[in-house]
């Protein structure tokens, strides 16, 4: 039975992502295609891969933690490895989220205070120009 294969503008379809991009992962050791002359031929394999790269990314992983798990996966053996490492990231994402968040809130807060203060200068401003007109 034939492995079926993809081109890269398959790839890119089929994630939403430009012929660069997949070339840039490329670049990077992400993805290794087979050459048939000047042509990228892509496996199943090569489109997991890019797959769980676009995932990690969604998920604010960098292309080198990404690359540490993907590359970490041996399908005959125990898998617990790459998983803790995952986990340990995505962990570490939770709390850098979750500081930001708290971030903008105080942010918008201030905002909110700081918009206050100008409508009620504003509405101080009004009857002041009324008497003056």
């Amino acid at each position: 039975m034939a492995h079926r294969t993809y081109s890269i503008s398959d790839l890119a379809s089929d994630f939403d992502v430009t012929t660069r991009t997949i070339r840039f992962y490329e670049e990077k050791g992400l993805l290794n295609p087979e050459r048939k002359g000047q042509t990228r031929v892509y496996s199943a394999a090569d489109r997991i891969k890019l797959k769980l790269i676009i995932r990690g990314k969604r998920m604010g992983l960098s292309l080198e933690d990404s690359k540490d798990i993907i590359e970490m996966y041996q399908p005959e053996h125990d898998n617990s490895p790459q998983l803790m490492k995952l986990i340990s990231k995505i962990r570490e994402r939770q709390v850098l989220l979750k500081e930001q968040l708290r971030d903008i809130e105080t942010m918008l807060e201030e905002l909110n205070e700081a918009e206050e203060r100008c409508v009620q200068a504003l509405a101080e401003m009004k009857p002041q120009q009324s008497k003056a007109g």
